[in-house]
């Protein structure tokens, strides 16, 4: 589990300045000034910048893991999940269920009673719809803890969670260059309801908002690193051998780490490829802008000669290599799902790709065909259109006990989980996308568009699947940008550097009192996100809207 932590050490490595002392003064003078073109001033406080979102991740993280084993029975989704990730401890691989067992509908009891090798069928593979990745994590924490400690089931998540939180804070203070605008970002993050309910669950969705996260910081070192070294390689050349073209701007191994990234998300669940579109695009764009800042001639057409080439094969040909290489337990495997399916199934025109390779190409077009298929009625289906706006959060779990029973001491009882976001911050982010585009199209900020390019890799592939079965927990692979949506709005309100002491006094009121409801909405909303047993009463108080229930 190195990924995690180099993805958040990492963001403070490139900020120093380094020397150039053999220089000529005046070509030192132009790249320093060349460089401030290009990348603005960083913040110098460092020490703030590491301590605001790692106390926002220790508090985030002991709330996360506190009694993370309650309930001791499979949540919602984890039936499938947390299975199949000891499933991938034992075999490789993920193996059906047993039959009998399923017929009596005695699986989940029989698992969670530890009687967990009663549970599969060694002998037939699963036909299972999203890939392994998240399912290797959750089975690491269960093989850690012991497959009969509901802590371990979920362990692996919160861990995530957890990081995320402090991770998202160096992001924002990156992207905002404000040590107090990123430890606002973390503290929003650790007290968002969708990120609370699944970190403290074993299901894979918070595992591809992670990814996809990671992919987006190590993309935001690279966009400040490019740009030093096309700073310094411009201000080294005279206009007649800059060319039409300009420099190439380096390497770039943030580039190949976020292409790892973003291949373990699309490893966890397909939708992560729609994160790799729009941040390959993303970081072009920005190559784009570098080039034009930095006064090239051919900016226009560079990106396409010089840039997204690399780009393409950095990026996407990393996370096609990673999402491949995420298989290796089922090609190992004799048990696998349609892992001998070639052996059968002969071909004149592709028989020369090897027999597993076809298999497991055939495997993919039977998962494509579910999810284009998943159009069954479920209670909590959902259209994208509310996810912002919490139209109809989706109950987890739901229990009603009787007086005398689980501690209850009233007449009826309510022990529930359901990811209800943090309203002010999803209500915020909502009116925030308004100003985001406003400011990205007529003001030409790269801050704005960056957050929007985290809301169109997660959140508006999902209006094309509108017939589909889908839930607004979905909404939680795009929670990091609904939260930079509403810092970025916050660091408006209060001014850059030149804003008049009232502007600053006011918008750090504002920014203060936002931060100061979304925690007490979150204390409120508390025991419907960790299963507490409270009367009926107060549960249906905080069902605020019809559709909530």
């Amino acid at each position: 589990m190195t990924a995690p932590t180099a993805a958040t050490a990492v963001l403070e490595a490139d900020e120093a300045v380094p020397s150039d002392a053999a220089a000529p003064p005046a070509r030192h003078g132009r790249e320093l000034r060349l460089r401030e073109h290009l990348l603005g001033r960083p913040p110098t406080d460092r020490l703030l910048g590491w301590l605001g979102p790692l106390a926002a991740a220790v508090i985030g993280g002991i709330l996360r893991f506190w009694n993370l084993g309650n309930p001791h029975q499979l949540v919602f989704d984890e039936t499938y999940y947390v299975k199949e990730g000891w499933s991938m401890i034992l075999f490789g691989v993920e193996m059906r269920n047993n039959a009998s067992l399923d017929a009596a509908k005695q699986i989940d009891q029989n698992f969670t009673a530890g009687n967990v090798r009663t549970v599969y069928d060694p002998t037939v593979g699963d036909l299972v719809v999203h890939p392994p990745v998240g399912k290797w994590l959750i089975g690491w924490g269960e093989q850690l803890f012991g497959i009969d400690n509901s802590f371990g089931w979920r362990f692996a998540v919160c861990v995530l969670g957890t990081l995320s939180i402090l991770m998202l804070g160096r992001v924002a203070r990156r992207l905002f260059h404000s040590s107090f605008l990123g430890t606002v970002a973390a503290i929003l993050l650790a007290f968002e309801g969708h990120h609370f309910v699944h970190s403290r669950t074993g299901l894979l969705d918070l595992i591809v908002m992670f990814w996809g996260l990671a992919g987006f910081a190590f993309l935001l070192i690279d966009r400040d690193a490019s740009r030093r070294v096309l700073a310094t390689r411009v201000s080294a050349l005279s206009q007649d051998r800059l060319g039409r073209f300009g420099p190439s701007m380096g390497w770039r191994p943030s580039r190949w780490a976020a292409g790892l990234c973003l291949g373990l998300a699309t490893g966890t669940k397909w939708s992560g490829v729609y994160f790799v579109i729009a941040f390959g695009l993303m970081t072009v764009l920005w190559d784009m802008g570098a080039r034009r800042a930095a006064g090239i001639p051919g900016w226009r057409t560079a990106w396409l000669v010089k840039d997204a080439p690399v780009a393409f094969v950095s990026i996407v040909g990393t996370t096609v290599v990673t999402y491949c290489l995420t298989w290796w337990g089922w090609f190992v495997s004799s048990d696998g799902y349609n892992r001998h399916w070639a052996d059968t199934h002969g071909s004149t025109r592709w028989g020369w790709i090897p027999g597993p390779v076809r298999s497991l190409w055939n495997y993919h077009a039977q998962i494509l065909e579910f999810h284009t298929h998943l159009t069954s009625f479920h209670p909590y289906k959902t259209s994208p259109w509310s996810w912002l706006i919490q139209g109809r959060p989706t109950s987890f779990f739901y229990e009603g006990p009787k007086k005398g029973a689980d501690g209850c001491t009233v007449a009826v009882c309510s022990k529930a989980i359901t990811s209800i976001g943090t309203v002010s911050i999803w209500w915020g982010g909502t009116l925030a996308i308004v100003v985001l585009l406003f400011m990205w199209a007529l003001r030409r900020d790269w801050r704005a568009g960056a957050i929007l390019a985290g809301f169109v890799g997660g959140y508006l592939p999902w209006f094309a699947l509108g017939d589909r079965t889908i839930y607004s927990f979905y909404a939680v692979t795009f929670v990091p940008w609904v939260v930079l949506a509403c810092v970025y709005v916050l660091g408006l309100l209060i001014g850059g550097p030149r804003a008049s002491r009232g502007r600053h006094r006011v918008g750090m009121g504002i920014t203060g009192g936002f931060v100061v409801l979304s925690v007490v909405l979150f204390a409120y909303f508390y025991p419907l996100y960790t299963a507490q047993v409270i009367p009926e009463d107060f549960w249906r108080a905080r069902m605020w809207f019809p559709s909530w229930v």
